[in-house]
């Protein structure tokens, strides 16, 4: 029996990884703010419009016709950190309330708490049928307008973004090098389509034919204060990779794996080989 094959479509790989990377999922400007454990589709948009250098509430909707797919290759752990915004400065100096007035002197300090995503890595594929918007992308990732950032902007890509400009983006997520030691469990893909074409494994729990769960994080309007998403499908699957992919934990050994795959790959073509491994 073949084995299922990734459709064929154009498209970027983006490694997403850093010490710290945060992508908010529910909490708007309040003292609480949470991260989702996996980029978002609207933090993924928004990375891609600093380098673009697009204002907010700019016309995206070239952006918005891009597909996500997601492999998470490090999940890494949830962090808190305690914030404090205002302490050891006279009232008159510190955040001003709601209102616009000071606030009283027991009551200068604001507290807050932030939530990180540490030592996570994914590598995002972005798909769009569009070749023209993922040339401009692309350029623009490769030297970006404004700064990059991973959900925040205390949150900078430990390294470069841009991957791969492939013409067999989804082929190519699943000939990527992995930064884990075999035998390890199944990584994760997250996608907002089926991920039918995923190999199978009778101990999977999550097939990806169905929706796993919904997530709100498709950008309506992105102007500042009156930000609102929609709601989105979300396909949850598991993929066993083949044992030649895993290069060791994160480290030199993968760097330089990922590095001369990555040049085998686009040898002779801008936009990554004809055929499929």
């Amino acid at each position: 029996m073949t084995a299922p094959q990734p459709p064929r479509e154009p498209g970027l790989l983006l490694r997403l990884a850093a010490p710290l990377q945060s992508w908010g999922e529910r909490s708007h400007f309040t003292d609480q703010r949470d991260t989702a454990a996996f980029p978002t589709k609207s933090g993924v948009l928004g990375l891609l419009s600093c380098a673009l250098g697009r204002q907010r509430g700019q016309d995206n909707d070239d952006l918005r016709r891009l597909r996500l797919t997601v492999r998470v290759d490090r999940p890494g752990y949830v962090l808190r950190d305690l914030h404090t915004v205002g302490g050891g400065l006279d009232p008159k100096d510190t955040v001003r309330t709601a209102k616009g007035g000071t606030r009283g002197p027991n009551r200068s300090t604001v507290y807050g708490h932030r939530h990180y995503l540490a030592d996570a890595a994914f590598v995002c594929a972005l798909t769009c049928r569009e070749e023209a918007v993922l040339d401009r992308c692309a350029e623009a990732l490769t030297a970006p307008r404004w700064p990059l950032y991973l959900g925040r902007r205390g949150c900078p890509p430990e390294g470069p973004v841009l991957l791969d400009h492939s013409r067999d983006v989804l082929g190519g997520l699943l000939r990527l090098p992995l930064p884990a030691q075999a035998p390890a469990p199944a990584v994760t893909l997250l996608a907002d389509r089926p991920l039918d074409w995923l190999p199978r494994h009778p101990e999977d729990p999550d097939d990806g034919t169905r929706p796993s769960s919904e997530v709100q994080d498709e950008p309506v309007d992105t102007t500042s204060h009156r930000r609102t998403f929609r709601t989105r499908r979300l396909y949850r699957g598991c993929w066993h990779p083949p044992e030649h992919l895993y290069t060791g934990e994160l480290g030199t050994d993968y760097l330089k794996a990922l590095a001369a795959h990555l040049r085998a790959t686009t040898e002779g073509s801008p936009h990554g080989p004809e055929t499929t491994a």
